[in-house]
């Protein structure tokens, strides 16, 4: 029997977004949420974290090493001349604001930043401090939270429109047959995200056709997002907050993701 070639074996399970050993991770959040601390806390960094809004414009960004014991082991076993891991890129990335995707508080130029990232380190405050501004008026990681996915979405909404009119125009009208598998795709897409108003990775049975064309465009809601919860000293040594997030009861795949963390103890340790 003739050897297999290198291509032959069981394919990967296709994703939205791509593999790789050096990944991009953005914090993301409104203002004075904790985003620079909790930066400066995962990478050793000393990035700048004020009590004022938008201490952070140009977004800050340090080189994780992931690390892995069979990373380890297979460097003893084929002792390479040279060791490269595993590596995170963390990009601490200003605060977002209600009507981001408009503009607002350089916006877009911040949405930007997010979509040249892999996933999303999605953190909000649930602390309170006088001393610490909350653009909001008040603390509530709720409604803080809605403020975001609100902005990401309505973002990848404005996307979708240009995008289907240009395809529209040369598969539909123009007759390209090339194309209109793509258009449909993206009809799909824009039913999903604009009509039934879901962010892209709540989708669950997208197809390779589909994930490729999605990959194509970098949708900010198609990231993986992982939420961060930023607690006082007493409600984290307690692992209990008066808000107890109920509301993530009407979507289980967020509760999933929930972790809480508490920057300001991390960061003085």
């Amino acid at each position: 029997m003739p050897p297999k070639k290198g291509g032959d074996g069981v394919k990967p399970p296709p994703i939205i977004g791509r593999f790789g050993t050096s990944l991009k991770i953005g914090i993301v959040g409104l203002p004075n949420v904790g985003k620079s601390t909790f930066f400066n806390v995962l990478t050793n960094s000393q990035a700048s974290a004020e009590n004022f809004p938008f201490c952070t414009i140009d977004p800050n960004e340090s080189r994780v090493p992931v690390p892995d014991e069979r990373f380890d082991f297979l460097c003893q076993y084929h002792k390479p001349a040279s060791k490269i891991p595993a590596f995170l890129n963390v990009v601490d990335i200003a605060g977002l604001v209600k009507g981001a995707h408009n503009g607002q508080g350089l916006g877009n130029a911040f949405l930007s930043h997010i979509s040249a990232c892999d996933g999303i380190f999605h953190l909000t405050r649930a602390f309170e401090d006088d001393d610490i501004t909350h653009v909001e008026g008040s603390v509530d990681p709720i409604r803080d939270i809605e403020i975001i996915h609100e902005e990401l979405q309505l973002k990848d909404e404005e996307m979708i429109g240009p995008i289907i009119d240009k395809l529209e125009k040369v598969a539909v009208r123009g007759g390209d047959k090339k194309l209109k598998p793509e258009y449909d795709i993206m009809c799909k897409v824009k039913s999903w995200v604009i009509d039934q108003k879901k962010p892209v990775r709540f989708y669950h049975d997208w197809n390779d056709k589909e994930i490729e064309v999605l990959n194509k465009h970098l949708f900010l809601t198609s990231k993986p997002m992982v939420y961060l919860v930023n607690l006082s000293e007493k409600d984290y040594i307690r692992k209990k907050n008066k808000c107890n997030f109920i509301f993530l009861s009407r979507n289980s795949s967020v509760l999933m993701n929930f972790f809480h963390i508490m920057t300001k103890i991390n960061r003085e340790g």
